[in-house]
């Protein structure tokens, strides 16, 4: 497998978005990198490294800051220069937005496969990878631009400050895994899926950066891609649950197993391990002899591994830690010394002081007294009676089910309104493309978009030129799917997960005598408006509509970050 024999830290993965973590990985490895990097050179036909960065038919492009590729691109900051490529910090002068870009001269022999992988990782336009913004060749160079994300944090550095909580270590191992499945069923795989290459956003995401194009720097293939991804998966998982590299080899400014003793179950290495965790990581390094005892079957692919995580348990957040309250202390404050505690004089030194009796009251004043008390307790006892009389009332209400009631201005006593129903998923009996001109777009992955599972998704291919289907004449009236519920339902909500954010669309509802509505015509009942949804379409209705069929209906889709056109719907809930 590619993790075992490359296991030093990959420099080329540290492009992206901390340069002095890039810098500090390269340090840490030294030594075990250059010699296994120039073993596998060697294996794929290389002289290794020179320190001028020359190899045999070309020579490392002469860069410095300032320089501009496309009249658009500045360089700021050169952050790994090897193996005849470089890597920048740059700025999109056009945008005015950071970037990163990977240079190759085009004479480089890698320089083809990198090309053809960065555009196909930039077709795939799913935001739980750094995006390939531009890959071009010109001027005898060959550029590849990604995002620069200076929010988020490598994985190489969280581990650094220990393992990571249990919650913490299940959402990488579940978003990963998910993202993973989602580009191999494109056709794309990773194969150099690294703590460097795994990055955590402010606000918990986790995104993955160099989908195919760090492999294809440093020319790695993999007979079986799957299988390759998802032990890498479990390698990541391993190291956040024991901050130990699950292989002999130290790596990533992690130290590897002891040597001789195989690979020991992550509960076995650090005390209070997550059970469930552990067992998964066992399961996705598909080690033999360790999983020779476990129940469970070994994960061979990113999707199997996907699954296995989301049939296990939640693992819900920590509590938050509360400061403790201050402890009261009473202070005395006595006339010319505010502020002070007073020592309490010792028994021998104190002496009794004579208190003068209090000042006799006139009959007048103790009846006044009296009375003012009486009139106080007569009022608070029919305050109190007041309001048991009520939460006594309002009890009785929720037992038996009554509404209660309330007073009208004239006086005249009527019944509150009853509380609506809480919505709740109808059950969809088919769902078909929405294809006004007869011509499908992807009816193979049509049953994605109502299957239960978000990690699948109904994908339109991309479209050059106009947001709205590439302007083609068969597309005039958009596409999107159609939801079949197999009788006539009252429809009172719709809760629609998105591909992607930024799709123009409306849900639409057919009349209730309908009969295989296929135009936008049939579907008169409108249950959105129009509008620029973000990652999920959601909305209810005060009044039940009774169809059967419900158009989620796309009218305009999202740029996908290389000129081109994408769009989709992951799943779909129609609420009754």
């Amino acid at each position: 497998m590619a993790e075992r024999s490359t296991a030093a830290v990959d420099v080329a993965d540290n492009s992206g978005d901390d340069p002095l973590a890039a810098k500090a990985d390269k340090a840490a490895s030294d030594g075990v990198a250059e010699a296994q990097d120039t073993a596998e050179q060697s294996a794929q036909g290389g002289d290794g490294e020179r320190r001028d960065g020359e190899r045999s038919g070309y020579t490392t492009p002469d860069l410095h800051s300032g320089h501009k590729l496309a009249k658009r691109y500045r360089l700021e900051e050169c952050v790994t220069r090897l193996d005849g490529f470089s890597s920048w910090r740059a700025v999109d002068e056009k945008l005015r937005r950071a970037v990163g870009v990977h240079i190759l001269p085009a004479l480089h022999p890698r320089a083809r496969s990198v090309l053809a992988a960065a555009r196909s990782s930039a077709l795939l336009g799913d935001p739980r990878f750094v995006q390939v913004l531009d890959a071009v060749e010109e001027n005898e160079l060959v550029y590849v631009v990604h995002e620069w994300l200076p929010d988020a944090t490598e994985l190489t550095a969280l581990l650094a400050a220990g393992p990571l909580e249990a919650h913490d270590a299940y959402q990488l191992v579940s978003q990963v895994s998910q993202a993973m499945a989602a580009a191999h069923r494109e056709g794309l795989s990773h194969l150099r899926l690294t703590p460097s290459a795994v990055l955590r956003s402010s606000t918990g995401q986790y995104r993955i950066r160099g989908l195919a194009v760090n492999a294809a720097l440093r020319g790695i293939t993999a007979d079986r891609p799957q299988r390759t991804d998802t032990e890498a998966i479990g390698a990541l998982l391993y190291a956040a649950l024991t901050k130990r590299w699950p292989y002999e080899t130290d790596a990533y400014g992690l130290s590897g197993l002891p040597k001789g003793v195989g690979l020991l179950p992550p509960d076995q290495v650090r005390a209070g391990v997550h059970r469930g965790l552990a067992e998964i990581a066992m399961r996705a390094l598909v080690n033999d002899g360790a999983t020779a005892s476990r129940q469970e079957p070994p994960c061979t692919t990113p999707d199997e591994l996907a699954k296995a995580v989301a049939a296990m348990p939640r693992i819900r957040p920590p509590e938050p830690d509360f400061p403790a309250p201050l402890e009261y202390q009473r202070t005395t404050y006595q006339q010319g010394n505010y502020g002070r505690a007073q020592a309490r004089p010792s028994a021998a030194t104190t002496t009794v002081t004579p208190v003068p009796p209090p000042p006799l009251q006139s009959r007048t004043g103790k009846a006044l007294k009296w009375a003012v008390s009486a009139l106080l307790i007569a009022a608070l006892g029919l305050g109190s009676w007041q309001v048991a009389d009520k939460l006594l009332d309002q009890r009785t209400n929720e037992k038996t089910g009554e509404t209660g009631t309330q007073t009208s201005p004239g006086g005249e006593s009527q019944k509150k309104p009853p509380a609506p129903k809480p919505l709740k998923p109808l059950q969809i009996s088919d769902v078909s493309e929405f294809m006004p001109h007869g011509s499908g777009i992807q009816l193979d992955e049509v049953p994605h978009a109502a299957d239960g599972q978000g990690d699948t998704s109904w994908v339109t291919p991309r479209y050059e030129g106009y947001a709205n289907f590439g302007n083609l004449p068969e597309r005039r009236q958009g596409s999107g799917i159609i939801v079949d519920l197999g009788s006539v339902q009252d429809v009172r909500g719709i809760d629609v997960a998105m591909y992607r954010s930024g799709q123009k669309a409306e849900v639409l509802a057919a009349a209730e005598d309908a009969t295989d509505p296929g135009s936008a015509d049939a579907f008169p009942h409108r249950l959105t408006e129009l509008q620029t949804a973000g990652d999920t379409l959601k909305a209810s209705v005060q009044k039940p509509v009774r169809t059967r069929y419900v158009l989620i209906h796309i009218t305009e889709l999202p740029s996908d970050g290389t000129g081109g056109y994408r769009g989709g719907i992951s799943e779909i809930k129609v609420l009754g």
